[in-house]
Parts: structure tokens; C-alpha cells; sequence
């Protein structure tokens, strides 16, 4: 077991972790807003459509929820266990984050989730509104916690080094550092766009099942809209977010990009096999000029190449094909999205065709999400805190076997909660469907 390296167990061990994660708040941080507006929506209208597609939501909600707080626990033990350096080095800025986000924001979620989960018969139904609104709010203050602290390890500011430890110089510039704005806005359009497509396909899945009811319309329509206003806008924020890159991280951006020598008017790579042995790209498919002048907004715009960053940037093919899924996912989410919109205003109705692709797409927001970390978190290396802590001088001593053994019970059972999180979600939207079911059968005989 001595054979197996600890830093590379190590780093796939917590990589398998923050994965199985992100997935939750991922979901979690935009459900909270749609369930808000499903309430809303009732409380105007006095529709029961609206309240129905609350009430199956919640549940999804809740299920989500806790699955996020679990693995959230989990991913913060190996801080002490695998990464005992993080917090040697750099425990004054990422402690006080971590408590800021518990302090204000998973209390807050904790204190108002019986509410709106158990409360809507007990409370006023102002009340119940107003405690979805607090527990919305909390998971998006959550959010900002958490990708205030990743940014600041993307991009540190505000802090000095004293004596080998970091050192709090203003606050407001640790949090709101380079990437920050850019980081969070680009994460919360993801997370809506998760939700949009996981309330789309669901919802798509209980249509094609003869589920006609008017929550189950209500909630297509809300996804697939919902889709199709966000997907432009995060394409605009990722443009700029792109730019923030350029400027801030230029490893990552030339590994983006698979630069290998600074260059001008470097051409868009559609296709290639990054090969650092050679440090070239196999079999490159490009279109020339286009990454000058989507970067730098020139054509002939000059990009450093990953040859100034020799020891000092990532692997070039892991983040090179991570962006590419991404953006891939995301094409797929515009065509859909606005397909579907077109249909649903047209037909009122989505072709049982086109159901079945955003059946498919029900978790693409998660493929896209998983695509995006990557590129940020790989892209980062070989820095655990950009310029100031490397990732290999952060790791513990706990030698290979053990971090192996941990790593294979982490997979299995994430594998089996993750399983068994589709499978309750699509049982749920099959529960919800049978009295409709049934009665359309009964109507057919």
C-alpha cells in the first residue's frame, strides 16, 4: 500500500468529495428562489397549481438539503486529516469565513427549514412565505461565504505573510478580491440553471406520463423559461469572467486555451490532444484567430503561453477538455431551452420528442457545474492559495493505504447516495402522477 503516492490519494480523495458536494447546494442555492416564486405566485393568484408545485418541490428540496449538509460535513474533516498545512498557513482568512457563512447563513437555513417544511398548516401563511423567502436567502448567503473564500485561493488580496502564516491586512478586500464577483455570479447562474433543467425534466418526465395536472404545467413552463432567460446571461458573465482569468490567472487561461508558446492571433481550439511531453497540441482542430480575439478582443491579441509558467501550471488536457464539456453542456442547454420555449408558446405543449431531451437533460446542469469546478480547481495547481501555498506543502503524512481505504468507502457510498438521490426524485415525480394516471385510465376504459 506504501506504493500508492499520499498526495495524489489525497487530491482525488478530496476532489471526490467537493464532486459529490457541489452537487447539493448546487441545487439547493436556486430551489430555495423557485420555491419562493411557486408560494408567491399562489399567494397573488389563488391558483392551486401554483401551491401543488410547491408541494412537490419541497420534498425535492428537502431531500436535497440534507443530502448538501451530510457531505458538507464530511468534505470539512479532511481540512485536519489530508490538508493540516491549509490551515497552518492560511487559518486566519479561511477560518473566519467558514464561521461568517455558518454564523449567518446555516443558522438562519436551519431555523425557518422546519418552518416552511412543516409549518405551512401552523403558521400564518404569510409566515410560511416569509420563512421560504429567509431560508432562499440563507442558501445564497451561503453561497457567497463559500466562493468568497475559493476566490480569495484563486486570487489572494488583503493579506500579508508574517512569520510563514497569513496574515488579515482588510477584509473587505479579502472577500470582495479580483475574481470574486465574477466567481459568484458566474455559480449562481449555474446553480439556476441546475434547477432550471432539473424542474424542466421532471416535470417533462411526469407530462410524458400523462400527468396533466396544473402544477405539473406550472412548473414546466417556470423551468423551461427560467432556462432560457439564464443561459445568454451566463455566456455574457462567462465572457467576462474569461477576461477576469486573463488578467488574474494566465496559467489557467493558457491551459484553457492549450497555448503552449505566447502567441497572437491564437486560434480557437475545437479539437486537440494536449501532449506536455511535446508541448503540443496532437491532432488540433482550430479556428484561427478566434481565442485572440474572444480573450483579449483583438485578432491578433497576444496570449502567454503555458511555456512561462514552466513547474507552475496545471495539467494542460484535464483543464483544456473540463472547459470544452462545459461549454459544450452549455450549447446544449441554449438549443433546448429555447426550443422548448418556442413549443410551449406556440403549442402550449412540448412535442413528446422534445420531452424526452429534457428528460435527458434533467441533471446536464450537474454535468456543467462538475465541468466549471474543474477547470477552476485543476486550473489552480499546482497553488492550493495562488502564489503563496503550494498543494504539495499543504498535505498530511497519513500514508497511502489508509487515504486509499477512506477513498474506496468515500466512492461506494457516494455512488450508492447518489443512486439512490435520482432514483428517490424520479420515484417522487412517479408517486405524484399516479391519481392522474389513474384517472385518465379510467377515462380511456
Amino acid at each position: 500500500m506504501d506504493s500508492f503516492d499520499p498526495l495524489t490519494l489525497a487530491r482525488i480523495q478530496f476532489a471526490a468529495n467537493i464532486s459529490f458536494h457541489i452537487l447539493f447546494p448546487t441545487i439547493s442555492i436556486a430551489m430555495g428562489w423557485v420555491l419562493l416564486y411557486f408560494k408567491t405566485r399562489y399567494d397573488r393568484s389563488g391558483d392551486a397549481a401554483w401551491l401543488d408545485a410547491y408541494g412537490f418541490w419541497v420534498k425535492i428540496f428537502a431531500l436535497t438539503f440534507a443530502l448538501g449538509v451530510v457531505s458538507g460535513i464530511t468534505m470539512s474533516f479532511q481540512f485536519g486529516t489530508n490538508w493540516p498545512g491549509y490551515m497552518q498557513k492560511v487559518g486566519n482568512v479561511a477560518g473566519p469565513l467558514l464561521a461568517y457563512e455558518v454564523l449567518t447563513a446555516f443558522f438562519l437555513e436551519a431555523t425557518f427549514l422546519g418552518v416552511m417544511l412543516f409549518g405551512r398548516s401552523r403558521v400564518s401563511n404569510r409566515v410560511h412565505t416569509l420563512a421560504t423567502f429567509l431560508v432562499a436567502f440563507g442558501t445564497t448567503v451561503s453561497a457567497f461565504w463559500i466562493i468568497a473564500l475559493n476566490s480569495w485561493m484563486q486570487t489572494p488580496a488583503g493579506v500579508s505573510v508574517v512569520d510563514g502564516k497569513v496574515h488579515v491586512q482588510s477584509w473587505l478586500a479579502v472577500i470582495f478580491n479580483p475574481s470574486m464577483p465574477y466567481r459568484l455570479t458566474h455559480m449562481l447562474l449555474a446553480s439556476g440553471l441546475t434547477v432550471a433543467f432539473l424542474v424542466a425534466g421532471v416535470s417533462a418526465y411526469r407530462w410524458l406520463r400523462g400527468d396533466r395536472a396544473g402544477g405539473v404545467r406550472a412548473a414546466l413552463k417556470t423551468g423551461v423559461t427560467l432556462a432560457a432567460m439564464l443561459i445568454p446571461l451566463q455566456i455574457l458573465v462567462g465572457d467576462a469572467h474569461g477576461l477576469n482569468t486573463f488578467h488574474h490567472q494566465p496559467a489557467k487561461l493558457a491551459a484553457i486555451e492549450g497555448v503552449w508558446h505566447t502567441e497572437r492571433g491564437a486560434p480557437l481550439l475545437l479539437f486537440a490532444l494536449p501532449d506536455e511531453a511535446t508541448q503540443s497540441n496532437r491532432y488540433a482542430l482550430g479556428i484561427p484567430k478566434l481565442a485572440s480575439l474572444i480573450i483579449t478582443h483583438q485578432p491578433d491579441g497576444e496570449i502567454r503561453g503555458l511555456n512561462e509558467f514552466a513547474g507552475a501550471h496545471p495539467p494542460v488536457a484535464k483543464v483544456f477538455w473540463s472547459f470544452r464539456v462545459m461549454v459544450a453542456v452549455g450549447v446544449a442547454m441554449l438549443l433546448a431551452s429555447w426550443l422548448a420555449a418556442w413549443q410551449l408558446r406556440r403549442r402550449g405543449e412540448p412535442a413528446p420528442w422534445l420531452s424526452r431531451v429534457l428528460v435527458a437533460m434533467t441533471f446536464s446542469g450537474w454535468l456543467a457545474t462538475l465541468a466549471g469546478w474543474y477547470v477552476t480547481e485543476i486550473g489552480r495547481q499546482p497553488w492550493l492559495v495562488t502564489g503563496i501555498l503550494r498543494t504539495a506543502d499543504a498535505a498530511s503524512t497519513v500514508g497511502g493505504g489508509m487515504i486509499l481505504s477512506t477513498l474506496l468507502m468515500y466512492l461506494a457510498l457516494y455512488a450508492v447516495l447518489l443512486a439512490s438521490y435520482v432514483s428517490v426524485v424520479f420515484y417522487l415525480a412517479r408517486k405524484a402522477g399516479q391519481p392522474a394516471a389513474a384517472k385518465l385510465e379510467g377515462v380511456s376504459a
